[in-house]
């Protein structure tokens, strides 16, 4: 039986906690995964549609804000629930076999991120596709800013999208 094809994106449970806070503050949000300068390579928070996605941005997943630590929507989630994570086109192909995976730590993050006042900020966490998953990922099309604005959208994936702790998606070798 082939693999299935991961999700391009996860989160923690914290994130995602922070995440539905932020949304009760300022309305549905979006992410947008920071290529480095003066936001270093943060996940950077916005509310939906006040960071212009490029035509060659790649969609890594839609966040369901309605989910907990392991559990599968049972339903679409309306707009409001739904939270885009991109990344730059050049960055995606450098980062292309990493699944990542949004973490929350305390302190203060730097820019235009919402979470900044919050006394956390977001970091990125990543994991090395095994060659199966990546093998899977080859047979799903990536969705850029342009295929977005023409209506695509991502296929469901199977694989629960909040963990618990960054380890129990990222696990530290030798632990």
């Amino acid at each position: 039986m082939p693999t299935p094809a991961p999700r391009r994106v996860r989160a923690t449970a914290a994130a995602m906690d922070l995440l539905r806070r932020l949304r009760a503050a300022h309305g549905p949000l979006m992410l947008h995964q920071s290529g480095g300068c003066c936001d270093g390579s943060a996940p950077m928070c916005y509310p939906a549609g006040e960071f212009v996605i490029g035509d060659r941005d790649v969609l890594l997943g839609m966040l369901d804000l309605r989910l907990r630590t392991g559990e599968r929507p049972a339903t679409d989630p309306p707009p409001e629930d739904i939270a885009q994570v991109w990344i730059s086109g050049p960055q995606f192909t450098a980062w292309q076999h990493t699944q990542l995976v949004l973490d929350m730590v305390p302190g203060r993050g730097s820019g235009f991120s919402l979470e900044s006042p919050e006394g956390f900020r977001f970091l990125s966490r990543g994991r090395v596709f095994e060659p199966a998953e990546l093998a899977a990922l080859n047979d799903i099309d990536v969705i850029t800013g342009a295929d977005f604005e023409r209506g695509e959208r991502p296929a469901p994936a199977t694989e629960p999208q909040v963990v618990a702790e960054a380890v129990d998606a990222c696990p530290v070798p030798g632990r």
